[in-house]
């Protein structure tokens, strides 16, 4: 008995080792990267009416992780009876019950719990404020740092006085923040020095009040199972490692996504299959597939030269329903530092370590590949200088470290599948050396 508890401690232990990496919010690759969410006050009116307007900007600190469509939608608790009167740059989904406030005009949202919409492009400038109306998407830091920031103006009133001794000064905070985006939690909001910005060569402002937000990522969070897979193949194996069997979930079970057969007749759906909101983007619908990810990256090392050596990456989308715009593919892999030239895609290295680099990022080119279609793919070549004394295509070493698809860390092969060498290699290169050897010998015979 207590062996068969041993062994299932032990086989506990592994599980929550192995998910360790998708549930933690900290990420090796984007130690810093967070989404915070500002409110400054321009204006606070604490003897007329209770009112105050508050300038709300949500800033993407994060490397390599956007928020695509239906992009965020940012909701919290107010403490008291808030009510907003009015908002630019973005707008409440739903008004709610206004009928306790009194006077001629009705307030924009009287909801206990408001939902804020970024609004989309082309809405009426006198509706506009500075970073607003993307429709809700945020780029990452790496792809457009002037694209990574939304903003939206409220003017709030009725707001309850503070309780934390700040008296009719300072409005209480509100609290449970979310951003509606699957994978993030947010903090409690917090009390920083107020932001101060730049005017001019000599001049600095800064708002009266200023609260902060901070939401950070988790894989685990956002879903059970992972979204894409790695398959690798060489110049010198004629076989494909291919994804893990059931890297995305099995056909059938309640984590994969529907299937589609190569005969066109849909796969039965999973047992489990909830209503989907008309704001949530549709449920994935796949080729039919022994890993059921909606992403597959395949890694060919094509062929290795003298001093350089030339890597092929594919990124086939098996989603048949969904457009992956402004797409992004991290990788990691030691020779990465000595990438000499690329083809169709744009590369940024992540993080640097003085002249120690080994993960980069790669995304499409405008206009011409950043939108990977329905059952399509992307595709690069890259050529990297050999590193003296590193560089070797046994034991896996060619192979990446890390693969992650907008974001989200990919399931790699069992290292013990990764493509070996050859049975005959390491002899015919024992055999060679050998008779490289006899031939110099024979060289220095016959000259003596």
């Amino acid at each position: 008995m207590g062996k068969e508890r041993f062994v299932f401690v032990l086989l506990v232990f592994s599980c929550c080792c192995s998910c360790s990496r998708f549930a933690d919010a900290y990420d090796p690759m984007d130690p810093n990267g967070d989404i915070t969410i500002n409110w400054d006050f321009q204006s606070l009116d604490t003897k007329a009416a209770d009112t105050y307007t508050v300038m709300v900007s949500i800033q993407n600190h994060q490397l390599y992780r956007h928020i695509e469509q239906p992009g965020w939608r940012l909701s919290w608790s107010w403490a008291g009876k808030e009510v907003i009167w009015d908002a630019r740059g973005a707008e409440a989904t739903e008004q709610g019950d206004c009928s306790r406030v009194g006077g001629g005009s009705r307030p924009h949202c009287c909801q206990k719990r408001p939902v804020l919409a970024d609004l989309p492009p082309g809405t009426p400038f006198n509706q506009q404020v500075s970073n607003c109306c993307r429709g809700g998407v945020l780029s990452s830091l790496t792809q457009n740092n002037l694209t990574s920031t939304a903003a939206f103006q409220m003017v709030v009133g009725d707001y309850a006085a503070a309780r934390d001794g700040g008296g009719k000064d300072e409005p209480e905070m509100p609290w449970g923040f979310d951003i509606g985006v699957p994978g993030y939690s947010c903090s409690n909001a917090t009390k920083v020095p107020p932001t101060r910005s730049k005017v001019d060569r000599n001049r600095h402002v800064q708002v009266l009040l200023t609260w902060r937000v901070t939401c950070s990522y988790s894989q685990y969070r956002e879903a059970v199972a992972p979204s894409c897979c790695v398959s690798l193949s060489t110049f010198y194996s004629s076989g494909i490692v291919s994804c893990p069997l059931c890297s995305c979930g099995c056909q059938g079970s309640p984590t994969s996504p529907q299937c589609v057969s190569s005969s066109g007749v849909p796969a039965p759906p999973p047992p489990a299959a909830g209503r989907v909101d008309d704001d949530e983007p549709p449920a994935p619908l796949v080729r039919c597939s022994e890993h059921m990810c909606p992403i597959r990256v395949h890694w060919h090392v094509k062929v290795n030269y003298r001093r350089y050596w030339r890597v092929k990456v594919t990124v086939s989308n098996y989603n048949l329903v969904r457009n992956y715009s402004d797409w992004n593919l991290v990788l990691q892999h030691p020779n990465l530092r000595s990438l000499t030239q690329l083809f169709s895609f744009n590369y940024k290295p992540l993080i640097e370590y003085g002249t120690f680099n080994d993960t980069g990022m790669f995304w499409g080119i405008r206009s011409y590949n950043e939108m990977l279609l329905q059952d399509g793919n992307v595709q690069t070549e890259m050529i990297l200088q050999k590193s003296e004394g590193e560089f070797t295509i046994s034991g896996g070493w060619a192979f990446p470290r890390r693969v992650y698809f907008d974001g989200r860390e990919c399931v790699m092969p069992p290292a013990d599948q990764y493509p070996a060498l050859p049975n005959g290699a390491a002899a015919t290169r024992r055999s060679s050396l050998a008779a490289g050897a006899c031939m110099v010998l024979l060289s220095f015979i016959a000259l003596v």
